[in-house]
């Protein structure tokens, strides 16, 4: 399939820009710390030497998958299209928060083992129901996944705003995510594997002993696509489309934890580019998500931060709803702080 091209962010003349503005604010050099770096990253993003985020566009994509027969997951794969249900009642974590802080919330069947009666909220993009297991042949066919990708991309062409912040449900795609960290960056997938939904000692060493096993019958898959294809799921394809467009608009892409970031390391394989529009929301606890963080960033020396170390593993943009103020409040401190100059203030001898 073709992927677009996304254009290397680099402005030196902005970057100075925003760096002086920065610095001339009533504080010591750097006292905001973290938040000046925000700062400085949204204004690239977005152009600006003042950013402003518009109508924030949380995308949860929802998926189920074959391999979670296997027992990989504490929670049977009926909780995926419970949880949908959750989301669009308005009872979810994800939903509380995106209400607290005026995001709005598309949920997407991405292919759920389930058929949702169509209601506001929600966009139909099933692909099948859950991907095939992954332990017997490949999790989707190629065209399955440029189709997931494709609707990714649609998705959010039709979204207005310029940000958008990334979620997922899906039981079993923290295996999917596992497997997609391993392959791709040749980390050995006991490193890779966590607790995912909640499993004990026993079952995290069962998870462990499949993975191998599914590692092994497509240890030929390391380009993306065929890593995506391979280990699923039509979730994380349809997240990967998502960051791709969303990359190409200029959009800011807040990204929560380690499902979602899967879908920005595939989209990273593709495109190099696209992690400059990227803002880590959390630090998850889920095993694998620091390993996944040192292959995010800007270069191989360089890993990702993560704007919050809370302990979540929970997913659905929980992370990323999270930490959206601190977005909402750097752009704030580059439009409305004073200077030195503008108040008055005595800068330092």
């Amino acid at each position: 399939m073709q992927i677009q091209h996304i254009e290397d962010l680099h402005d030196p003349v902005l970057a100075q820009s925003l760096q002086h503005k920065i610095d001339r604010k009533t504080k010591p050099l750097g006292a905001l710390g973290r938040l000046e770096t925000l700062a400085l990253q949204l204004g690239l993003i977005l152009g600006s030497e003042t950013p402003q985020l518009r109508e924030p566009q949380l995308l949860v994509c929802a998926g189920d998958h074959g391999l979670a027969a296997r027992g990989v997951s504490a929670y049977p794969s009926d909780v995926t299209w419970q949880m949908v249900e959750n989301f669009l009642a308005g009872g979810a974590a994800v939903s509380v928060l995106a209400r607290q802080h005026g995001l709005a919330l598309t949920v997407v069947d991405c292919g759920v083992r389930h058929d949702f009666a169509p209601r506001p909220g929600l966009a139909i993009r099933k692909i099948g129901p859950g991907t095939a297991d992954s332990a017997e042949g490949p999790a989707m066919t190629a065209a399955q996944c440029e189709q997931a990708i494709a609707n990714g991309r649609e998705l959010v062409a039709g979204l207005p705003g310029n940000a958008v912040l990334l979620g997922e449900m899906g039981i079993g795609n923290t295996s999917a995510a596992s497997l997609l960290l391993a392959a791709l960056t040749g980390t050995p997938i006991a490193d890779c594997v966590g607790a995912g939904t909640g499993l004990d000692e026993a079952g995290i060493a069962r998870k462990r002993a499949v993975l191998e096993q599914v590692l092994a019958r497509h240890a030929g898959a390391r380009e993306p696509l065929q890593a995506l294809a391979a280990f699923g799921g039509f979730e994380i394809a349809t997240l990967v489309g998502a960051v791709l467009q969303a990359a190409r608009e200029r959009r800011v892409i807040v990204v929560d934890g380690f499902i979602s970031s899967a879908a920005v390391l595939v989209a990273k394989k593709l495109q190099p580019h696209v992690t400059q529009r990227c803002v880590f929301s959390h630090r998850s606890d889920e095993f694998g998500h620091q390993l996944m963080l040192r292959h995010l960033g800007p270069d191989a020396a360089t890993p990702a931060r993560a704007l919050l170390d809370l302990g979540l593993r929970l997913g659905e943009g929980s992370g990323a709803a999270l930490a959206w103020p601190l977005l909402q409040s750097a752009c704030a401190i580059l439009a409305e702080m004073a200077s030195f100059e503008s108040a008055g203030v005595s800068d330092k001898a």
